[in-house]
């Protein structure tokens, strides 16, 4: 299941073809993948450069054109010779800012195409390395096959946006001198989504709930606490004095809901996407005055 077979059928769930997903999963990966409906497919933009956690197996000694399981072997060497020290000493290369080349089959544009449709085509292509960060890469198990010819490594990979743990895979394995590629890839974290905020395509079509707005978009960004008068200021896209923050920032109601995404210019406040407009907001603080009488 590819990421936008994902989309369409939470399309389907929803009954809104206002949904979108923010980071494409692989179809042979697993795991996080997050999707905005409706109002909440305006905080995607935010999403998409977090960083991201994965667990995934390599596997030593086999070399695909894919760099992972969706392709046949093409190269067999025998990594007999590997033992786990050696393989974590080879990984601490890989740990801190690297230059990474993105496996060829992949969704990057090259004069306009996309990669993977050139290698389908059996066109040769050569994609420039970019600098990514890889913050951890740790090993969870190491298991050699019976016959002793291809290792099995179970890693955990915290990493900026943009890492392609198949491209780990295949340098890690080019290190060892044995090749690589991946036999598993689960996406655990993106952002502050984790696994346990998750819920598959099955459960939700049984009850479909999903994680509230303004809980999402509190937990990806720093909060601003607004005042009632500010709430509505912000709600109407107006300027108020600025947080001192860098960045976008959650600007918080006192009753803490997100009214909109804002961002410091100078001495003022810019409301970047608004979710509240000041219509609402100014009759919630209405409505909270007359309460209070």
């Amino acid at each position: 299941m590819t990421s936008h077979d994902v989309v369409a059928r939470v399309r389907r769930l929803a009954g809104t073809r206002k949904v979108g997903h923010a980071g494409t999963l692989d179809p042979m990966a697993t795991g996080v993948l997050i999707v905005g409906v409706n109002k909440a497919t305006r905080l995607l933009t935010f999403i998409v450069g977090t960083s991201k956690e994965y667990t995934a197996t390599m596997r030593l000694g086999e070399t695909t054109v894919t760099d992972d399981a969706e392709s046949e072997v093409v190269e067999r060497r025998i990594a007999a010779a590997v033992t786990r020290e050696s393989f974590e000493e080879a990984a601490r290369r890989f740990r801190g800012e690297i230059m990474q080349i993105p496996s060829a089959v992949s969704a990057i544009k090259v004069k306009g195409q996309r990669a993977y449709d050139m290698v389908r085509k059996g066109e040769n292509v050569e994609l420039e390395p970019r600098p990514v960060t890889v913050f951890s890469l740790d090993v969870l198990d190491f298991r050699r096959a019976p016959d002793g010819k291809t290792i099995d490594v179970d890693v955990r990979v915290r990493c900026s946006s943009g890492t392609y743990i198949r491209a780990l895979a295949r340098d890690l394995g080019e290190t060892l001198d044995v090749g690589a590629h991946l036999t598993a890839l689960r996406r655990t974290e993106v952002g502050p989504y984790t696994l346990e905020h998750a819920s598959s395509l099955d459960e939700l079509a049984e009850d479909f709930r999903v994680l509230d707005l303004d809980e999402a978009a509190a937990a990806l960004l720093p909060n601003r606490e607004l005042t009632a008068e500010e709430a509505v200021e912000v709600g109407f896209g107006r300027k108020i004095a600025s947080s001192g923050w860098d960045g976008p920032t959650a600007a918080v109601d006192p009753e803490g809901r997100v009214v909109a995404i804002v961002e410091d210019r100078g001495d003022t406040v810019k409301s970047l996407v608004v979710f509240r407009p000041g219509e609402e907001m100014q009759a919630a603080a209405e409505s909270g005055k007359a309460g209070g009488a």
